[in-house]
């Protein structure tokens, strides 16, 4: 799996912007999963209109209720589960891609024997104040 991502700007100057997972903290979230927040305009000398960001979630966990003001698109790279978004569930695993829109109010739970591991674009970009954790 690729630990770099590039970059490239248009009239043949290539710039590149490499970050490896090493090089973010992890963190507890808000709603309890652990990210690694890898591109965030706000923080990163990208033009960017969305942050991606890396999670995981561990068996038998569930990251609290949320809504966020800003879409999400998830990929799943391990593991397996439910993801809630209001009133639906939908089973999740390695290769699924889920998209929550603006305001919908979401819930993962780790229902395997292995941790859940995600990536996570959020657009417009994530911001403290667009999210409501509900627990």
């Amino acid at each position: 799996m690729p630990t770099s991502l590039g970059l490239s700007v248009a009239k043949g100057n290539a710039s590149v912007f490499k970050v490896r997972a090493s090089d973010r903290p992890e963190f507890l979230a808000g709603d309890h999963t652990l990210l690694r927040e890898i591109l965030h305009p706000a923080k990163d000398q990208v033009k960017l209109n969305y942050s991606l960001a890396s999670g995981t979630l561990g068996p038998g966990l569930r990251s609290k209720w949320h809504v966020l003001g800003s879409s999400e698109v998830y990929y799943f790279l391990a593991g397996e589960g439910r993801f809630r978004i209001d009133d639906e569930v939908t089973d999740v695993e390695a290769g699924t891609t889920v998209y929550v829109p603006p305001g919908g109010r979401q819930s993962l739970e780790n229902t395997g024997s292995v941790n859940i591991e995600f990536l996570c674009l959020v657009e417009p970009a994530w911001r403290a104040e667009d999210e409501y954790v509900e627990e």
